[in-house]
């Protein structure tokens, strides 16, 4: 019988989800899974439980939560091999839309127990994990306008989650005003570029931004490598052109975007660059080193999400036990 982990964070998302989480044990325990259900008590706990859990040699981990949880998960488990499993229950599930798991909204209510139900025996695959200044993150790791916000709106009390989409609209309106460029010089892998930027990203997933638009439609979680996206921009008019290029796809073959491949990454900047991992605050440096770690974790991978990855996976299921 496979043993697992079910992690929960009873803060995600926009309501309560025990009642969601019981009925994703259910159809996990149907499917032949020993459950050890865990409620944590703060943000940290769930790194640790990750820990925990790859210790126990535990074959998966599942979390219930958003990105933020998944990121604090994937700190835990990255060089084990206990299983990533996610079961999206936040505010935002980006990885859970690239994966095509379904998330939660007032049509949706039953998205942690179908993600938990198309999991249940879904192969693991190897999927690389990037480390920006020792923290590690599975997304995207970034600084600019949109970290900026990022730390000023997060973290959220549940109260405050039903508002997340004008709570970001005034910070972006509020801090688009007031934003005066940002000076960077970067080096990627013998690669250099300097220049005055609205935002740098490295990404590891195909989605960006809440999951609203592709921003490196080609990108796999297992090629060894990550984009660095660059957005020139020194006004607002800049600003107003790249966002409308990202959010058309023109930032493809955009003159105001840079994109660099990478395994290692330096940025640094005349002032502090406010950071953000995984769209958590990760505080702020004046240089920041993001480095990609090939294959460090396994993720449970749904029929559909397969197209994330461009090797195979272990064709390693669970629905036979291996614990």
């Amino acid at each position: 019988m496979p043993y697992a982990y079910l992690v929960y964070n009873p803060t995600a998302g926009r309501v309560p989800i025990r009642p969601f989480i019981n009925r994703a044990k259910a159809v996990l325990e149907e499917h032949g899974w020993e459950i050890n259900l865990q409620a944590t008590q703060s943000a940290n706990h769930i790194t640790t439980l990750a820990r925990e859990a790859a210790q126990a040699n535990a074959d998966a981990f599942f979390i219930a939560g958003g990105d933020g949880s998944i990121n604090l998960a994937t700190a835990g488990l990255m060089g084990s091999r206990t299983a990533l499993g996610v079961l999206p229950a936040g505010t935002a599930n980006v990885l859970a839309q690239d994966l095509h798991l379904p998330t939660p909204s007032l049509t949706r209510w039953d998205a942690v127990e179908e993600s938990a139900r198309r999991l249940a025996n879904a192969p693991a695959y190897w999927a690389d994990v990037g480390i920006c200044n020792d923290r590690p993150f599975l997304m995207w790791a970034g600084v600019g306008l949109d970290a900026v916000i990022v730390n000023e709106v997060e973290p959220r009390s549940r109260w405050e989650k039903p508002f997340t989409f004008p709570q970001y609209v005034l910070s972006a309106i509020k801090n688009t005003a007031s934003w005066s460029g940002l000076r960077l010089e970067v080096e990627t892998d013998g690669q250099q570029v300097e220049g005055t930027f609205v935002l740098a990203v490295a990404t590891n997933i195909r989605r960006y931004a809440g999951g609203v638009t592709e921003i490196s439609p080609d990108a796999y979680l297992d090629d060894g490598e990550m984009d660095l996206w660059l957005f020139y921009a020194e006004n607002l008019a800049d600003i107003a052109q790249r966002l409308l290029e990202v959010l058309t796809h023109k930032h493809l073959h955009s003159e105001g975007v840079a994109r660099l491949r990478f395994r290692q990454a330096r940025l640094s900047g005349e002032r502090p660059l406010v950071m953000h991992t995984d769209g958590e605050p990760n505080g702020e440096a004046h240089q920041i080193w993001i480095t990609v770690r090939p294959r460090a974790l396994r993720l449970l991978v749904p029929p559909g999400g397969e197209t994330l990855f461009r090797y195979a996976s272990e064709d390693v299921t669970y629905d036979k036990g291996t614990h």
